[in-house]
């Protein structure tokens, strides 16, 4: 199939790309930005509003989506069509697999992990959506949560994603865009309007999720900055660290991927391990080893129950403010995480791809999740540390008030700083370099000024919601832009099944002709 046709814009200033794809998209996040700058004030009572009635109103969607996609990769993983190669039948993988493994990672959880795995597991001890709070049931009902919301779904839509973009950008020669994966369902057209349109989608869900992790990182790396040297927590504070990690990042990029996110994401890993193991080793060790065992044996015992859990006769607003807002962060952070694995994923098999996107990235996050959120809920139990009522007040605080309670607590808290700052620019360095994919056609060397355009507009959307009010407007953009992509991606699990079974049909037809 030919190409996406590319066309200058601005006098050559973008000189490769998708001009639909661009202008739509731009077009969407420049109203964005313009409607929460003219009244920051009134765009968070809206967004507010919109978060409230979008979960109400979708959240079934939401719930089945997830529920299907989990399922679809595992039927995939167990189909005799996992030998199929990503690539012709000789290519080998593109990276090894500790690099792959490592930018898989940072760029599919990275700062909202830090982030949450202490504030969430507190905040479902404290505030359970059933049962009494504060108690040993509640703390083991707050992890099996906590799993329920980092494990299998969230990497389950990752996975499925970046199957489908490196089956047909590898095995078939489409371009690597979202509109490839319905080229089974939709033919030809898919280089017309149609397949604008899912591109644009696509990028507005990337530039939206991207934006939600990069305005969660500065809110906790101000947290962590006063924490350690007394910088004021604030809207300019935050907003001076976007702009730092953004000019980071748009250096990074500009050096090139292979280069650039590489080198970050070994980095990341490293200064992973070395606070998890600091966490552990200073904290109750032998009961986080124990409940890491506990945890997941009952994660995975209620998997089916919680994927189709709604709490219908419980509080409403519970499972929208977290199972909600999980499901969609992870539905909108899709087409930048899928593509970004997809690039780096060239020469795996179907089988060894979604098994090692599916299990070692989740079996890392249950692990990270075991060590800080276990070893917060034990000070809670045992020690009365007081820090669910704190985290309550501000969840961005969670991590460094458990660091209070724990031997060399400003270098744990300076460790977590700097490992903030590598995933941060991890997430922004790939998200943009995703969205310039996109808006180029799927070209996957675009210009440097295209890249660093798009490197940009990062920085300036997460820092125009956190002017709009902060955590919720990040997490209303996050669920309004996963919402119209549940289409895509249901659509994009039925176009892939019909590739691989007319590739089989293809081939045993070749076959009994060669006979």
């Amino acid at each position: 199939m030919e190409p996406i046709p590319h066309k200058p814009l601005l006098f050559g200033l973008f000189k490769r790309t998708s001009r639909p794809v661009f202008i739509g998209s731009a077009m969407i996040l420049f109203g964005m930005i313009a409607f929460v700058l003219r009244d920051p004030a009134g765009a968070e009572v809206t967004f507010g509003a919109l978060q409230s009635d979008v979960t109400a109103a979708f959240g079934w969607v939401y719930r089945y989506t997830m529920t299907a996609v989990l399922l679809f990769s595992l039927l995939m993983l167990a189909s005799r069509h996992g030998d199929l190669r990503l690539g012709d039948s000789d290519s080998a993988p593109s990276f090894k697999r500790v690099s792959w493994y490592a930018m898989m990672f940072g760029a599919g959880m990275g700062i909202g992990l830090l982030f949450w795995s202490v504030s969430e597991p507190l905040a479902h001890f404290a505030n359970p959506p059933s049962g009494a709070a504060g108690t040993a049931d509640a703390a083991e009902r707050a992890m099996r949560l906590t799993f329920f919301h980092w494990g299998l779904h969230a990497w389950a839509v990752y996975a499925v994603v970046g199957l489908a973009l490196a089956y047909f950008g590898y095995r078939r020669g489409l371009p690597l865009t979202i509109r490839s994966t319905l080229f089974p369902l939709f033919g030809r057209r898919i280089m017309g309007w149609p397949g604008h349109t899912v591109d644009i989608i696509a990028v507005v869900a990337t530039m939206f999720g991207v934006a939600t992790s990069l305005g969660l990182g500065a809110i906790q790396l101000n947290a962590g900055l006063q924490y350690l040297f007394g910088i004021p927590v604030s809207a300019v504070s935050q907003l001076l660290i976007v702009a730092a990690i953004t000019a980071l990042g748009t250096w990074a990029l500009a050096r090139g991927l292979d280069k650039g996110i590489e080198a970050v994401s070994r980095l990341n890993i490293a200064i992973a391990v070395v606070l998890l193991l600091a966490v552990l080793l200073l904290g109750p060790t032998v009961r986080v080893l124990e409940l890491l065992g506990q945890a997941t044996s009952d994660y995975l015992v209620a998997i089916p129950t919680l994927s189709l859990w709604s709490n219908a006769f419980g509080t409403p607003d519970w499972q929208q403010q977290w199972t909600l807002f999980y499901w969609a962060w992870w539905i909108s952070w899709s087409p930048f995480v899928g593509m970004f694995i997809a690039w780096i994923s060239r020469g795996r098999t179907i089988r060894e791809f979604l098994a090692g996107v599916l299990l070692v990235p989740a079996g890392a996050t249950l692990i990270w999740l075991s060590v800080f959120g276990g070893t917060a809920l034990n000070m809670e139990l045992f020690e009365n540390a007081g820090i669910a009522e704190a985290t309550a007040a501000d969840v961005s605080l969670g991590l460094f008030l458990m660091f209070d309670v724990l031997p060399l607590s400003w270098l744990l808290g300076a460790i977590a700083c700097v490992a903030l700052v590598t995933f941060f620019v991890t997430s922004s360095t790939s998200g943009a370099f995703v969205i310039d994919v996109l808006t180029a056609g799927g070209d996957p060397d675009p210009p440097r000024r295209q890249r660093v355009f798009w490197s940009i507009m990062t920085g300036v959307v997460a820092g125009s919601l956190l002017l709009g009010g902060g955590l919720v407007p990040l997490q209303t953009a996050a669920i309004l832009a996963g919402l119209p992509f549940t289409v895509v991606l249901l659509l994009l699990c039925v176009g892939v099944w019909r590739a691989v079974l007319l590739e089989e049909s293809s081939g045993r037809k070749t076959g009994a002709e060669g006979d």
